[in-house]
């Protein structure tokens, strides 16, 4: 069988090798546009019609190849031109219009000018322009399962194959079963998806557990700003079906699933093609590669609930019931899906094993720390100057992850906090930015490693707001299974909704700890205990915050509306200078006697506008709180 399985697969990798071959070494210029949901919103679409019509009108040949996301969702759209001619490596071009990119198309792909004033880095080591690798951006991460992302056309399998995509799978059907679930036990590898289980001890469960068993990847991603699972899917999705396989072998397994939801059609329409490609190439179905090993994947679509991305009710999603988890014992592990031993994984943690089975136990275990081996993959958004997504080893201190590889914090501001977990995650404060990041570290912390959502928060950040923002959110997506969660969520929203508006009553901090500790304590899954976290960590290290909103009457981040207003400063105001009455929509702005402007404090609905549309030179819009500071002048009568 091993000789059989060998050939097939050899046939396979030697057509990839050859298609890959013959794209390098054809010697016109090739232009690799990322082309991941990040990038489309950002023009990709538009920049790769550019270059295609500027190529035709020049009469040009280059060849358009379009990739997943690199993770510089900050720089996109993103470009990498590969002019063998002109004697450059290949060169990393950021933000690339369509007018950026039919200059490019003119001046370099035709004249051999690289216009060096748009260039971001060359992607290998040149004299004249500097490494990309160079830059903390790129070389403080650790790509593990990020690796190929940005090189390979998610819709192309020979793009992963020839990449040396499923080789792991072709080594793992080469073992026996418990060879390979010993292996992921060894690795030290744990659910990527928030709760940090032990992913081999999982698997081994099910593998002891009577029945057929389902293997199902869980990409029902919901977080606010988090969107690692959608770009793993829409950028390489092979190498997440290559887990699913490796996961699926070794629990003996037949039938998976990826759950993936509706919202996320790029991703959705990407694996489709995937999985039937694998089908096409003899790598899904029946006789996998020659052997033994059956395996049939499907795609199911939820609806969108956050709660569906706890296993539970996730499988009642499948099943055709709503989404609400149930009580457990018995796990899914022993009695999930239609009743059958069911393997939950989540996108990372399948897309880490490929790696693992080729590369051994203990290469990743030399990754990270020794009780949270690998890497992490974080979604980092926010105030921060480079957003996207980056994947470090486990360990690395929240420090230099926000500030030496995103940049630190944009407008010379200063850094006030960091929300990691998601919305059931908790806020930090600077005195824990060398914090590592890991999963105890984090819940020692008072936060979460979560699946992976990161918002970074600057100085002008009102906590209170942004615990009442993120409950406000766990509260619309609890199921209402629960009393705890259902009610107590809504009480929680109810106090923090009075705070922000000013209405505050004296108790109302030790009812928000009273209430945050009893739904942790009575809710029956991860989104009703942890949903008070936002709430409990921002008092635990911003109560002067809370009790300026509730005793003051005043946001210090002013940014809670009713506890702010606008002003104008009549020595900064410019005569005759209309800008920020043109903005208003209410019509509060209006002009003095001597044509200066002022702010008609009772019709102001403190949108802020006239704020953002002062000139820097005057810069005479002033925000204040509490609202009484605020100067009051009568307006004229008409």
């Amino acid at each position: 069988m091993t000789e059989k399985l060998h050939q097939a697969f050899n046939a396979i990798r030697e057509e990839a090798e050859a298609r890959r071959n013959a794209f390098r070494e054809s010697p016109v210029p090739k232009i690799h546009i990322g082309m991941a949901t990040c990038g489309i919103a950002s023009g990709a679409l538009e920049t790769k019609s550019a270059f295609e019509e500027a190529l035709a009108e020049r009469n040009m040949e280059a060849k358009i190849h379009t990739v997943g996301c690199f993770g510089h969702c900050y720089a996109e759209p993103v470009v990498i031109i590969d002019h063998p001619e002109s004697g450059f490596p290949p060169i990393f071009y950021h933000e690339v219009t369509p007018g950026k990119a039919r200059m490019l198309t003119k001046l370099f792909l035709e004249e051999g000018d690289p216009r060096f004033e748009h260039v971001y880095g060359a992607t290998e080591m040149n004299e004249m322009i500097p490494s990309v690798m160079e830059f903390p951006r790129f070389n403080q991460e650790k790509r593990v399962v990020m690796e190929k992302c940005g090189r390979v056309d998610p819709e192309d399998i020979y793009d992963y194959v020839a990449e040396g995509g499923y080789a792991a799978l072709v080594k793992t059907l080469g073992l026996t079963r418990e060879e390979i679930v010993r292996e992921v036990q060894a690795s030290g590898l744990r659910g990527r998806g928030g709760a940090g289980f032990p992913t081999g001890k999982k698997w081994e469960l099910a593998r002891q557990a009577r029945g057929d068993r389902i293997v199902i990847c869980n990409a029902d991603e919901g977080d606010p700003g988090a969107y690692m699972d959608r770009t793993l899917l829409e950028s390489n999705p092979h190498q997440v079906l290559e887990g699913m396989m490796i996961c699926a072998y070794a629990a003996g397994a037949r039938k998976a699933t990826v759950y993936v939801r509706a919202e996320y059609p790029l991703a959705v329409k990407i694996v489709k093609k995937a999985i039937r490609q694998a089908g096409e190439l003899g790598l899904l179905g029946k006789g996998i590669l020659s052997s033994d090993f059956d395996l049939e994947i499907d795609v199911f679509q939820g609806s969108g609930a956050f709660v569906c991305g706890e296993e539970t009710a996730l499988i009642r999603s499948i099943e055709g019931h709503r989404g609400m988890p149930r009580f457990r014992p018995p796990y899914p592990v022993e009695k999930g899906l239609l009743g059958l031993p069911t393997i939950t994984n989540n996108v990372k943690t399948l897309a880490s094993v490929p790696a693992i089975i080729e590369k051994g136990a203990d290469w990743f275990r030399s990754i990270g720390t020794e009780n949270s081996p690998g890497t992490a993959i974080f979604s980092v958004v926010g105030d921060v100057i480079h957003a996207g997504l980056v994947e470090i080893p486990m360990g690395v201190s929240l420090r230099t992850l926000i500030f030496d590889i995103c940049g630190g914090i944009p407008n010379k501001k200063g850094f006030k906090a960091v929300q990691i977990g998601g919305p059931s995650g908790g806020c930090l404060p600077a005195d824990f930015l060398d914090t590592p990041i890991d999963f105890d570290s984090l819940t020692e912390a008072g936060a979460m490693m979560g699946s992976g959502g990161m918002v970074v928060m600057d100085e002008d950040t009102c906590v209170v707001d942004v615990s009442r923002y993120f409950l406000d959110f766990t509260q619309k997506e609890s199921c209402g299974k629960c009393t705890f969660c259902r009610i107590g969520t809504f009480h929680l929203l109810t106090i923090l909704e009075r705070i922000t508006k000013g209405e505050a009553r004296e108790d109302d901090l030790e009812q928000l700890e009273y209430l945050s500790k009893d739904i942790k304590d009575g809710s029956l899954c991860g989104l009703g205990k942890t949903a008070p976290n936002p709430v409990l960590t921002s008092l635990r290290y911003f109560r002067d915050e809370y009790e300026a909103h509730v005793r003051e009457q005043r946001c210090p981040g002013m940014m809670c509306r009713p506890l702010t207003a606008f002003f104008i400063d009549l020595d900064k105001c410019a005569r005759g200078c209309d800008i920020c009455g043109g903005c208003c929509p209410v019509d509060a702005v209006f002009s003095t006697k001597n044509r200066k402007k002022a702010i008609d404090q009772n019709i102001c609905v403190k949108c802020g506008e006239c704020l953002v549309a002062c000139p820097p030179d005057y810069s005479a819009v002033r925000k204040v709180s509490p609202p009484n500071l605020a100067p009051t002048i009568d307006r004229p009568e008409k």
